[in-house]
Parts: structure tokens; sequence; C-alpha cells
């Protein structure tokens, strides 16, 4: 899944491998903060037209990546790491040529940091949600789901269960069990239109604490089990849901209230000007 970085107010898209440990940022994305180009991919195909080279370096060296577009949805897209990108850099004439370099060796610095310190990322995840005016105990909240959620599928791997579209698939069944809606249901609720749209940073404390009570008795249920298949990890994602949503159930008769609200964290819309 893509990661979005800025660089000058300029959005970067980045995804981050684990197997070499490495960065891989979206060409198109790049050339759009080098040059403030209208349009970036047409700036980039008479790049490669004009630089033959380059060219021929961009087809050997830089992968197709998945990525998210702005209209969320997961395209294939050109990519390349930071030793690339500083090749492909080169190419372009830009003042902002240098302050970028200084960016991705800020970025790559970044990460190692975080890897050998993991409290890091979670301050700097902190620090995002905070600049983004969520309530500091709502992000407590927000950064112990994700531990979670993080231990719950590092158990699916567990079980041989790798694909993201099977984690969907599981997901699914436990926000069925716990709320009555599958996560796409639930964005459709919120009035959540984009797929890059995440439905647990708009979530309340008390809907973060029950996907959290679902996806953590899921995970101790198949820790203890250990099942094999995928069907048997179904069959658990449901149990580890169903103690969630008989709790929501419970919770929701002493308050009287519905614990799933359509409230969400989007900015309010702007007011069309009206003409005098």
């Amino acid at each position: 899944m893509s990661n979005i970085k800025l660089f000058q107010d300029k959005k970067i898209r980045s995804v981050w491998n684990d197997e070499e440990e490495q960065w891989y940022f979206s060409v198109v994305d790049v050339v759009g903060a080098l040059t403030d180009s209208a349009n970036p991919t047409d700036y980039l195909k008479k790049m490669r037209k004009r630089d033959q080279a380059l060219g021929a370096f961009l087809g050997t060296n830089c992968p197709q990546v998945n990525m998210y577009t702005d209209t969320g949805k997961k395209r294939k897209t050109l990519a390349a790491n930071v030793k690339d990108l500083f090749r492909i850099i080169q190419s372009i004439p830009s003042p902002k040529a240098e302050p970028f370099k200084l960016w991705l060796a800020q970025v790559g610095y970044e990460r190692v940091q975080e890897i050998e310190n993991p409290e890091l990322a979670q301050e700097r995840m902190k620090l995002i949600y905070e600049q983004k005016g969520y309530p500091k105990d709502w992000i407590d909240k927000r950064l112990r789901g994700i531990a979670i959620r993080q231990n719950l599928t590092d158990e699916w791997k567990k079980r041989g269960i790798t694909e993201e579209k099977d984690y969907a698939i599981l997901t699914a069944e436990i926000s069925k069990a716990t709320f009555g809606m599958t996560p796409s249901q639930y964005k459709e609720f919120k009035g959540l239109t984009k797929k890059s749209q995440n439905l647990r940073d708009h979530m309340d404390d008390l809907e973060l604490i029950f996907t959290m009570l679902g996806e953590r008795v899921t995970t101790e249920i198949s820790e203890k089990e250990q099942p094999e298949t995928f069907k048997e990890s179904k069959k658990v994602a449901q149990r580890g849901g169903n103690v969630a949503g008989i709790a929501r159930k419970e919770t929701e008769k002493e308050l009287g209230r519905s614990v799933s609200n359509p409230n969400n964290f989007l900015p309010p819309p702007k007011q069309k000007k009206q003409l005098e």
C-alpha cells in the first residue's frame, strides 16, 4: 500500500519494501514535485524521448509498483529507489533538485531510525494525528489499535495467510460479527467515498474499542487453536468478532443508543459563494 510523503507541500507516493529494506517512490510524483508541471506524466514521456539513455535506465531499473491514485484506485506505478532517483533527478533542470536530494536522505534516515527503534515510528504517527486535530486520548487508542492489528496479521501469516485479499475477507468477517457491517459498508455509512480514506481514522472511542476487542480475541483464539486452513481461520474470525458483537449490543442496551454512528473526521464542506 502506498504511503504519502510531502516535499514542499507536494505529495510523493511511496512504498516500503521489507525484503530490500528501502523506499520506492512514484517517479511521476517526483517529476511533478520538481517541475511543477501541470501534466507530469506527459513531462516524463517527453523526458524519455529526449534522453534515450534515461529511457533505457527507467525501463531497466525502475519497477512497476502498486500505488493508489487520487481516486483511490490501485494502479501499477513506475517507481524508483533512492539511488535510482538521484540518476533521474540529474535529467531534470530544477532549482529544487538539491533540496529534494536532502529530503530523500532524511526520509531514508528516518526509516532506518524507526527500524532500530520502533517507538520513533509511533511518535511520528502521533505527531501526524495531532497536526490533523485529533484529541490525544483518541490518538492513544488509535495507535494501540494499530499494534493489535499488526499482531493479528502476524498471526495470520503464521497460519500461511499472506495475501491482502485474504486479510480483507477475514477482516470483513470480524467487522460483520462486531458491527453488523463489512468495512466497505461501514465506510459508506460514514460517508467515506474514497478508497484511500481509512475507516478507523473516522471512528470514535467506542468504535475503536470494539474493533480492537474483535481483533484481539480473534488473535487469541487463533494462537490457541492454530487453524490449518483458510476456512478454519474464517470461522475463528467470525467467533472473535462475535465476542465483540455481543459486548457491543450489551453496551448499547446500557447506553440506550447505537455504538456505530455516521460521524467522521472529514473537514466540513466548503461553502459555495453566492452570487449577489
